[in-house]
C-alpha cells in the first residue's frame, strides 16, 4: 500500500481556512490531523474535534516528550501537531490535512520532504481585514495583531509548492483537492507501483530468457 499524502495548509488569519478545511473533510475522504493549542475555545469548538485544548504546562510536556511534528508560538498561544495519528493514517494509505501556521509548515517539511505545502491567501490586504473585522470573534487589538502577523507571515509564501487565492470558496476546495490528487501521480509518491513494474518488467524479461544476470 503506498503512503498517504501529507498536505499542510496554511494561510493568513481570516484567509478562509477553517470553512475550506471543513469542505474538504466532509466531501473527501482526508483525515484531519487535530491541532493541539493553549489558546481558549471559541464557541462552539469541541476539544479533540476543533482543537486539543491544554494548558501551557501542559503544552509543554508534549514538547519535552517529543510527541510533536511541530509547534509554534501565534499571539501569545502556542500550536502543534501531534504524531502518532499522522503517521498511523499515512501508513495506512490515508490522505492528512495539517492545518498550521508558517512556521510549523516549514519544520513539516524538513521531516517529511515530499509534504505537499500550500497557501491559501484572500484577493487583497483590504479583503484580509474585512474577513477578519467580520468574524466578530477577535477585538479591535486582536485584529491588528493579526494584521501586523500578517506582515511576517507573507515572508513564508515563496516557500510554499502552492498559492490558492480564496476569492471563489469553490474554486478555491477544487483547486485544492485536485492539487492533492495530483500529488499522488508524482514519481517520489509512487515507489511501490515502480517496483512492481520493475519486478514484473524483470520477470517477464527472465521468463523468456532476455535478463543480462551479469
Amino acid at each position: 500500500m503506498e503512503r498517504g499524502i501529507l498536505t499542510v495548509i496554511s494561510g493568513f488569519s481570516g484567509a478562509g481556512k477553517g470553512t475550506i478545511m471543513r469542505e474538504l473533510i466532509q466531501r473527501y475522504d482526508y483525515f484531519l490531523s487535530v491541532s493541539a493549542t493553549t489558546r481558549s475555545p471559541r464557541a462552539g469548538e469541541v476539544d479533540g474535534k476543533d482543537y486539543y485544548f491544554h494548558t501551557k504546562e501542559q503544552f509543554q510536556q508534549m514538547i519535552n516528550g517529543g510527541e510533536l511534528i511541530e509547534w509554534a508560538e501565534y499571539v501569545g498561544n502556542f500550536y502543534g501537531t501531534p504524531k502518532k495519528h499522522v503517521e498511523e493514517q499515512l501508513a495506512q494509505g490515508r490522505d492528512v490535512l495539517l492545518e498550521i501556521e508558517m512556521q510549523g509548515g516549514m519544520l513539516v517539511k524538513e521531516q517529511f520532504p515530499d509534504a505537499l505545502l500550500i497557501f491559501i491567501s484572500p484577493p487583497s490586504a483590504s479583503v484580509l481585514r474585512e474577513r477578519l473585522m467580520g468574524r466578530g470573534t477577535e477585538s479591535p487589538e486582536e485584529i491588528e495583531k493579526r494584521l501586523l502577523r500578517a506582515v511576517e507571515e507573507v515572508k513564508y509564501m515563496k516557500d510554499y509548492d502552492y498559492i490558492i487565492v480564496n476569492d471563489e470558496l469553490e474554486d478555491a476546495i477544487k483547486k485544492i483537492n485536485d492539487l492533492i490528487q495530483y500529488d499522488h501521480y508524482k514519481a517520489c509518491n509512487s515507489a511501490l507501483m515502480i517496483e512492481k513494474m520493475e519486478r514484473e518488467i524483470r520477470e517477464i524479461c527472465s521468463a523468456e530468457g532476455r535478463v543480462n544476470h551479469g
